[in-house]
């Protein structure tokens, strides 16, 4: 294991080559990569990047936003068969639908999504900036897809705009119930609940702290407790546990797992910088027509620095 980072550092500077890992990746993984980090973090990371090519740890859309981003650098994920069934639960014709019903209707895309349905978008936002970026719009009527839960959880805290939903979902969080968390709260009194806003609203009701994954992350490691019951997908207890030390940490249900994300191996990115494949690629029409939701949501966001919901 060993022997393949060094090749992996090894043939990063050979290639010009840098490694983006998701949190949600194998802990091995995230120990070769330059920047770690949630959807948003990586997106502005993909926004500036330097290097020729972009190694993508994580699933298939958010390769395409690096790509989209980045046009004329090469864009590798170690596997491309690491999807987000949640990127393909919403339809185009749907946005055609509300923009024939509300012509002033906002399409707010959780990044998400395909690069189809990006182009098919007025701004794109992750978890991290939602709230900021919905509040920044002018328009009062927000379509927002594809996710229901975070849609909702941001329209509870924008009473002012009207907020059309989309049934779309992340079934690892979806999965996590209420009794889930009360029955390891039962054998865990002390412990605080994290929870992403992915999750059901059952489940954010009994939270301590409702965030994005870097959002959680941060929480953990500033909060003065030892216990703690995290509903999100287990690859952060990595990144917490090389944060901070003497912290407890519990899966709110068993097999909290993205099975597309731990496709990434360190042999696929071994493969992947050897053989310069598997390459993304995305359709020139799409490409240019899904860069400006991103662009604005960058812009958006940028208005106010370092905000987390």
């Amino acid at each position: 294991m060993q022997d393949i980072k060094e090749r992996i550092i090894q043939l990063k500077k050979e290639r010009d080559a840098v490694i983006l890992a998701h949190y949600y990746v194998p802990g091995d993984v995230q120990d070769v990569a330059d920047y770690i980090g949630d959807s948003y973090y990586l997106s502005k990371i993909a926004a500036k990047a330097e290097e020729k090519i972009i190694v993508f740890c994580g699933v298939y859309f958010m390769g395409e936003s690096a790509k989209i981003l980045n046009p004329s650098k090469t864009v590798l994920m170690p596997d491309l068969e690491a999807d987000c069934p949640m990127a393909h639960m919403a339809a185009i014709r749907d946005i055609e639908k509300v923009r024939k019903d509300h012509p002033d209707a906002a399409v707010v895309c959780y990044i998400n999504s395909t690069a189809e349905i990006k182009a098919h978008s007025d701004v794109c936002v992750t978890s991290s900036n939602a709230l900021h970026v919905i509040r920044a719009l002018p328009n009062a009527i927000i379509y927002f897809i594809p996710d229901n839960n975070l849609g909702r959880y941001i329209a509870g805290m924008v009473p002012e705009k009207h907020f059309i939903f989309n049934e779309g979902f992340c079934h690892v969080h979806t999965d996590i119930g209420p009794q889930d968390v009360k029955n390891k709260k039962q054998e865990h009194l002390l412990a605080k609940v994290a929870a992403h806003p992915e999750c059901r609203s059952e489940v954010l009701e009994l939270a301590d702290y409702i965030g994005s994954t870097s959002g959680i992350i941060d929480y953990v490691e500033n909060t003065d407790a030892k216990d703690f019951i995290i509903c999100t997908e287990t690859g952060v207890f990595h990144e917490i546990r090389h944060r901070v030390k003497g912290k407890n940490l519990y899966a709110a249900k068993e097999d909290q797992i993205c099975p597309d994300m731990k496709k990434n191996t360190l042999e696929k990115v071994l493969q992947a910088l050897e053989s310069l494949k598997p390459e993304v690629s995305v359709p020139d029409q799409v490409l240019k027509n899904a860069r400006h939701p991103l662009d604005r949501m960058l812009q958006l966001s940028g208005m106010k620095s370092n905000e987390q919901i």
